[in-house]
């Protein structure tokens, strides 16, 4: 039997024309999964270029707390010290006798209850009301409560200096 060198000749043409078909579809295919590729980084690329600025505002927003909380601190702190030395400065003019305390007293009742004087010293500030002084251990009582108090306002001012400065938008 003769070969049919025409079929063989038209077998190869189709083959090669195949191949050559199917190498243009795997190239063309090639191109477009490098497109998709470069479409994809760029897309990533976007979205931590926008992740990390968003971590530097969130980083700047926690360092501008930071700076905030460490002023109000210094200030509650100053105040403190300060309200400390007063009562300090003031415990030793008690203890000194350069100060002394004294209260107001309803004149009514000091009238039926026992005599003091009803008109002030020379160095008094009320011209006709009664006052009695304390005795120095109560005085020094009374500003150990005072210091208390003092100390406790101040704590909480800056308590809620605070919570202002952590949520300043339920505040305003």
């Amino acid at each position: 039997m003769p070969i049919p060198w025409r079929m063989i000749g038209v077998s190869s043409l189709a083959a090669a024309a195949f191949a050559g078909a199917w190498q243009f579809q795997d190239w063309r295919y090639g191109r477009q999964l490098a497109e998709q590729s470069r479409l994809n980084a760029e897309a990533v690329n976007r979205q931590n270029l926008a992740a990390a600025t968003a971590q530097q505002a969130e980083q700047d927003k926690r360092l501008a707390l930071e700076q905030r909380l460490a002023a109000s601190e210094q200030t509650h702190y100053r105040a403190l010290s300060d309200a400390q030395r007063d009562q300090d400065r003031l415990r030793d003019r008690l203890a000194t006798a350069d100060v002394r305390l004294s209260v107001l007293l309803d004149a009514g009742d000091v009238a039926h209850a026992c005599a003091v004087p009803a008109t002030a010293g020379t160095g008094g500030v009320d011209s006709a009301t009664v006052r009695a002084r304390l005795d120095p251990a109560h005085a020094q009582r009374i500003i150990a409560i005072t210091d208390t108090g003092d100390r406790g306002l101040i704590a909480l001012q800056a308590c809620q200096a605070y919570v202002r400065a952590l949520a300043p938008e339920h505040f305003e």
